[in-house]
């Protein structure tokens, strides 16, 4: 998909709405009109669509995601955005935020993503295995399985992000086993296993 730069499409959309209005000023409206209209199509659509389709290309070329941050940072407001890009762009932000191991900042943008309808369960997924991610950083590993239970219950259909959720089912059921074992004596701390074969020395008698 054609993707305008965003300081281009700002400078077009000054030029042509301070332009076409320049013309209908000084000239016969029809040679102006046709201008104006143009610049405030581009208007509407920096302030509706936002610099998220640019910001998604940045990132897709990479993990520069102080780069990525610099163009989404451009959106004039995202209250303004249409919804689904709204909801792209709070889940963006979150991506960039953990990315840059801004935990805390990530987590509020990526729970701002969830309480409007992203437009597939794909995307409900990421938001979901990201938010599950930083529960199980904090030890929360409950609040894991709560975001995997919901993740086990969505139509993801992206083969990568079906392999991350597995990834992640694996990771939780390992550590419920380490902790298991850790209760019933088995493992050291650190993660060691014991070796239930190993006889201890006795002390000698004097």
């Amino acid at each position: 998909m054609f993707t305008i730069h965003p300081y281009l499409k700002i400078a077009l959309t000054i030029v042509l709405v301070v332009g076409g209005a320049a013309m209908m000023a000084t000239l016969p409206w029809g040679y102006g009109l046709p201008v104006l209209i143009i610049g405030l199509i581009l208007l509407a659509s920096y302030i509706l669509l936002g610099t998220i389709q640019y910001s998604a290309k940045v990132m897709q070329n990479g993990t520069n995601y102080l780069e990525a941050e610099k163009w989404l940072n451009l959106t004039l407001n995202p209250k303004w955005l249409y919804v689904t890009n709204r909801a792209y762009y709070y889940m963006m932000k979150g991506t960039i935020a953990q990315g840059l191991n801004r935990t805390d900042e990530a987590e509020q943008w990526l729970q701002k993503a969830q309480t409007i309808k992203l437009p597939t369960d794909n995307e409900r997924a990421a938001v979901q295995l990201q938010l599950a991610g930083i529960a199980m950083q904090r030890q929360k590993v409950n609040v894991a399985k709560n975001y995997l239970k919901n993740l086990k219950e969505l139509n993801v259909t992206e083969q990568s992000l079906k392999d991350q959720i597995k990834q992640f089912d694996k990771a939780i059921d390992q550590q419920g086993q380490m902790k298991m074992a850790q209760r019933m004596g088995m493992v050291q701390k650190g993660g060691i296993p014991l070796n239930p074969r190993s006889k201890r020395r006795r002390p000698k008698m004097r």
